[in-house]
């Protein structure tokens, strides 16, 4: 599955769109920074409602897919800022984390 298909099933909200094209290949939910380093995968969809601009970096370092803002948080400005420089697709969905995974899961499945 794509971003661009994901965000069309899973009714998200662009923030930045970098890259539709890019293949999700699996999720990882969480919101300390340092556990999302350790345990998310290349190209997995990561839900958070962190905001700040570690965010950025650590999507970066883990090459995700894209981060997804649940529970309609939007990111700070040096998040966004340093998403458009790094290339990194981040949505947002009114959903909390709970529904949100479980609308992925299905939808990767």
């Amino acid at each position: 599955m794509t971003v661009a298909e994901l965000i069309s099933a899973c009714e998200l909200n662009v923030i930045h769109l970098a890259d539709s094209s890019r293949e999700i290949s699996g999720g990882y939910t969480g919101d300390l920074l340092s556990w999302v380093m350790s345990r998310a995968d290349e190209g997995d969809a990561w839900i958070t409602i962190m905001t700040n601009g570690n965010v950025a970096a650590v999507a970066q370092l883990k090459e995700v897919a894209c981060v997804v803002f649940a529970e309609g948080v939007q990111p700070d400005e040096d998040t966004l800022q340093k998403a458009r420089l790094h290339d990194i697709n981040l949505l947002s969905s009114p959903h909390d984390s709970f529904e949100l995974c479980a609308r992925i899961a299905r939808e990767l499945k």
